[in-house]
């Protein structure tokens, strides 16, 4: 068997495509038109139509689309934002670029996802002006309560669906549940073009139009600004048809992430590693993260097999050294504990089971 060589081989994933991809890029020295045509307008429909929503809205990127979707929901500078501090920093910069202020609310130590009692006590004692839910590595959150919570507070719900394009629950996809959602397009993503991509998705006529103005200047019509904070954040014409290729594949390759996910559980047995709870169309498996307390040694040991790995992800972002000792009073005990203790193990389409039970033996024979 030859060795992998990341925890998610794109030249595996996208060569298949190869000739598919190629065609599109004599579409567009043929067509002439790059920014903002037929491809975009063509993926955001086809999109809007997969997540069960009115409106997509492609951006440059998962985190513009953060900040974008804050301003959209009407955030303003000095208002608070309840979030998560486990998911990698980007609700956070998303705050950060519109002045607004992170409030961070602890995780449920078995799903790494909000956990709803802590929104609850955090919602109790602070004037939230929206809610940033993160679905991560792939599993939906508790999102029907806290949809309904949000709802019943009047606060505004986003939901990051950067890791969990076409997770679903009860009948509804990521991104259908909240006022808005926000997508990734980033190449390891479950959905991913062949460069940097986002977009905003909403059931809301008024949040969509103004997402528009937002992404190119400000602009109600060409050259003239009706909003402040507009900004150039546009998918291009190539990325939406790279994506547009991929987006019939998802839920294949989302079948096949679970599978490798379920023979990982059934495969990895060591009293020293805590495995993910994956199960059923919730968990889309975008990444396989294991927990233990002695990390360090793990990774000294997968190094030395050869197995490729990561952490995602290892400083929560109440502890990031840009804030130097703003948030020193803040403890997130679950959090910081995951934190110091999540790697993740190799997950994508193409791997086969031969390469799945080869991770997990390599695992089963660490030695702490």
């Amino acid at each position: 068997m030859k060795p992998l060589k990341a925890i998610n081989d794109l030249f595996r994933h996208n060569q298949p495509l190869e000739a598919q991809i190629s065609g599109v890029f004599k579409r567009f020295f043929d067509k002439g038109w790059y920014i903002l045509g037929s491809e975009v307008g063509s993926f955001e429909k086809e999109f809007a139509q997969y997540c069960g929503v009115e409106f997509a809205i492609g951006v440059a990127n998962g985190t513009d689309a953060i900040e974008l979707g804050l301003r959209a929901l009407g955030v303003q500078a000095g208002q608070k934002v309840a979030l998560v501090a486990n998911a990698g920093g980007y609700g956070t910069i998303g705050i950060n670029a519109i002045d607004a202020v992170p409030v961070y609310v602890d995780v449920d130590a078995t799903t790494f996802n909000m956990d709803v009692k802590s929104l609850e006590a955090v919602l109790d004692k602070q004037d939230i002006k929206a809610i940033i839910v993160t679905h991560l590595y792939g599993n939906l959150a508790n999102i029907d309560e806290i949809s309904n919570l949000a709802s019943s507070k009047g606060i505004k719900l986003m939901e990051d669906c950067a890791q969990a394009h076409g997770a679903y629950r009860q009948g509804k996809k990521a991104g259908s549940w909240g006022d808005l959602a926000t997508f990734s397009f980033y190449p390891t993503k479950n959905l991913g073009a062949l460069g940097d991509g986002g977009a905003i998705v909403t059931k809301d006529a008024t949040i969509a139009e103004r997402v528009k103005q937002f992404r190119q200047y400000g602009w109600d019509q060409k050259y003239r600004s009706t909003l402040c904070y507009g900004r150039n954040s546009r998918l291009d014409e190539i990325q939406a048809a790279i994506l547009r290729i991929k987006l019939p594949l998802l839920n294949e390759w989302n079948a096949r992430r679970s599978a490798i996910a379920g023979l990982y559980g059934a495969l990895i047995n060591h009293p020293r590693i805590i495995l993910p709870r994956v199960s059923g169309a919730d968990h889309v498996a975008h990444l396989y993260v294991i927990r233990t307390g002695q990390r360090a040694s793990l990774s000294q040991h997968l190094r030395a097999s050869d197995v490729p790995h990561d952490i995602h992800f290892p400083v929560p972002d109440h502890r990031q050294p840009m804030f130097l000792d703003r948030f020193s009073d803040v403890v997130l005990p679950v959090s910081e504990v995951l934190c110091n203790e999540v790697l993740t193990l190799p997950c994508f389409p193409e791997m086969n089971d031969e390469e799945v039970n080869w991770v997990a033996a390599a695992v089963n024979k660490w030695i702490p």
